[in-house]
């Protein structure tokens, strides 16, 4: 046999060895773990007793995440009730206060025409309704005064007239106090100046005198 021949037989003989010696780690290696295995496993006695135990311990895991789940489901609720209340709430207000303005957006003109309408009273009241040449225009100071009224009124607009009447300092505003036997105490006696109020509100009271 040739040296060339004899180098190839042991580089064979070598890796023949050496595969032998893997393959009996690699069975050693198996063999500790499935040695472990039986040994967990013979450590667990599964009985009735330990098998209803771990079926007890999963009920209980899973009441316990099927509360939770249901508490926080509560409070998303409850935060989508109280969102829902905010929102509603923010929209009567809304509507309230935009029915508000509408209700009193010709406050500031109500208040502008009032003087208007003291100008065409002060002119029927000093008019001389004996001369006939003033009677034309008289009746047509009378007729737009009547006009006049009839549109204010149509907005809202609602006169302040309380002579007669007992004095109410939410309505009247009262520059003297006198003395009337035709009337009983604290009633108006007298009124100075008509006042007006816009759909419930005071644009302006009433100027009064009132009965001691």
């Amino acid at each position: 046999m040739s040296d060339k021949d004899t180098k190839i037989d042991e580089q064979e003989l070598e890796q023949a060895t050496q595969k032998q010696a893997a393959e009996e780690i690699v069975e050693e290696i198996t063999a500790e773990q499935d040695a472990d295995v039986i040994g967990d496993e013979g450590d667990v006695e599964w009985n009735e007793e330990s098998v209803a135990d771990f079926e007890e311990s999963k009920i209980a895991q899973l009441e316990a995440a099927l509360l939770q789940t249901e508490t926080r489901l509560k409070e998303q609720q409850d935060s989508v009730l109280r969102a829902k209340a905010e929102v509603d709430n923010m929209r009567r207000r809304t509507e309230q206060e935009m029915a508000k303005a509408r209700k009193f957006a010709i406050n500031r003109f109500a208040e502008d025409l009032l003087p208007v309408i003291d100008n065409l009273e002060r002119a029927i009241q000093a008019a001389d309704t004996e001369n006939e040449a003033i009677k034309p225009i008289l009746e047509g100071i009378e007729m737009t005064h009547k006009s006049f009224l009839e549109v204010v009124t149509k907005n809202g607009l609602v006169e302040i007239n309380p002579e007669g009447e007992a004095f109410n300092p939410e309505l009247h505003n009262a520059v003297s106090m006198v003395e009337s036997p035709d009337h009983e105490s604290n009633m108006v006696t007298i009124v100075l100046q008509k006042g007006y109020e816009l759909n419930g509100r005071v644009v302006r009271p009433a100027m009064v005198m009132v009965a001691k």
